[in-house]
């Protein structure tokens, strides 16, 4: 019973990270998106990839934010040193991001049309691709850093 209560703490310490890592990288892929297009236009539609540097920045952000969560909130350090440990999370974030920029392009191209209007707040298709490859790749990304990046 007391290991099912630890697992479900650690799951909400984990939504918890992934949410707030998530806020800095929404804020900072908002941010980045309005920007970055003033001075690069190509940044609008680089060789049919939309926002490619203000996804790869935003996302780099909320990559370091989840990683000091992790290791402060969520995760017990595995068997790895501190630079493996660091190096593996780095590898897995790479290959995370790459997804997400692949799902984000999907989402933003095919399946987001309008944007939504909650009278409070618009979502721009763009955010809502950027919230939805988010969401899709953060459980990825939990089995993975629980299994080989911190329990090694």
């Amino acid at each position: 019973m007391k290991q099912l209560l630890l697992k479900q703490k650690q799951v909400l310490y984990f939504v918890i990270a992934g949410a707030l890592s998530a806020v800095v990288e929404i804020g900072s892929f908002k941010i980045f998106s309005e920007i970055i297009p003033q001075y690069f236009p190509q940044e609008l539609d680089w060789h049919h990839i939309n926002f490619p540097m203000s996804n790869i920045f935003s996302t780099s952000l909320g990559i370091i934010t989840n990683y000091f969560l992790s290791i402060w909130f969520v995760f017990e350090r595995g068997k790895h040193s501190k630079k493996r440990e660091f190096t593996y999370f780095i590898v897995v974030s790479v290959i995370s991001t790459l997804i997400s920029l692949l799902l984000f392009q999907v989402f933003y191209d095919e399946i987001f049309k309008e944007n939504v209007d909650l009278k409070f707040y618009v979502f721009s298709v763009k955010m809502q691709s950027k919230i939805a490859a988010i969401l899709m790749v953060s459980i990825l990304n939990y089995a993975v850093k629980k299994r080989f990046v911190f329990n090694g």
